[in-house]
């Protein structure tokens, strides 16, 4: 009877309140150590990510200083090899150059089986030579005793030695207008003052072939001709204007010229740069342009 009266007073909602709170307490503690033990799984998970990474960071960063190593030795020996190469071409050129001044020696190296791929790449090789001068070269500032430019100048010797032949002149105008095209875009491409002696080689080449009478129609009907013969007469260089003189020379003589390359040359002739090179102090220069100028009269009345 007695705990039946007191039971209701413990027993109250005061405490049952206090019982579920602090249940609710217990299983909010027992969330909280889960929730404690999951993140620190997940710390531990990250932290050994975290050392993996460096791991692999480290070993990549070795890897890039090997890697580095290596190209700075590559390069190295590309530069060497390089050197090498533009060394022994301008050795093997000049002295090509200098043996194929002879008609015999040409007609041997016509009758190479690697003659057209000879001509291919060296006309590939003049075009990258231009092509990597800088844009600022400036007359005067290129190193003709370099082996670079004692390579080139060889190599475009031996093909102007070449078309200086009947029979290398005839192959050419033939078998390669690629290359006439090509050396005619050089000119163009190369500034007043610029790379004057190749400029005169690659004249001299042209002025052979138009000896040809294929190689001149191939010449004189090139698209631009005469624009670029034009100019190239105004090259500071006397060397340049000479045999830019002989070419024109060359092509105005023809007989079987186009009536349409004709009415250019009389309605764009620059006579007056004409004039004053017949005035030049230098000697054959002079010469040609008044050879030129009296060419030119009798060519105009023909026209």
């Amino acid at each position: 009877m007695q705990l039946r009266e007191f039971l209701p007073k413990v027993l109250n909602r005061g405490f049952f309140t206090m019982l579920q709170k602090s249940c609710e307490g217990e299983l909010m503690k027992d969330k909280k150590q889960e929730e404690q033990e999951h993140l620190k799984q997940d710390c531990e998970h990250f932290r050994a990510q975290l050392e993996t990474a460096q791991a692999d960071c480290q070993r990549e960063r070795e890897e890039k200083i090997v890697l580095r190593e290596e190209l700075w030795s590559a390069q190295a020996q590309l530069r060497q090899q390089a050197e090498y190469c533009t060394q022994m071409g301008a050795a093997v050129c000049n002295l090509l150059w200098r043996v194929s001044s002879k008609e015999d020696v040409i007609q041997d190296i016509l009758a190479g089986s690697r003659v057209e791929t000879f001509f291919t790449v060296a006309g590939q090789t003049l075009e990258s030579f231009v092509k990597s001068l800088d844009g600022d070269a400036r007359p005067g500032q290129q190193d003709l005793s370099s082996d670079e430019n004692q390579f080139v100048l060889a190599l475009a010797g031996v093909i102007t030695n070449i078309a200086a032949a009947a029979c290398g002149r005839d192959f050419l105008a033939s078998s390669s207008p690629v290359l006439l095209d090509t050396m005619m875009q050089l000119l163009e491409e190369l500034k007043p003052g610029v790379c004057a002696r190749l400029k005169v080689l690659i004249l001299m080449f042209l002025y052979n072939i138009s000896i040809s009478v294929k190689g001149l129609k191939y010449i004189s009907e090139s698209p631009g001709l005469i624009p670029l013969l034009w100019s190239l007469l105004q090259d500071p260089d006397l060397g340049v204007c000479l045999h830019t003189l002989r070419l024109l020379q060359s092509i105005v003589l023809d007989e079987g010229l186009l009536p349409t390359v004709a009415s250019e040359l009389h309605k764009t002739l620059p006579l007056t740069r004409i004039r004053e090179l017949a005035a030049s102090p230098h000697p054959t220069l002079r010469k040609v342009a008044s050879e030129m100028l009296e060419d030119l009269g009798a060519s105009v009345s023909q026209w």
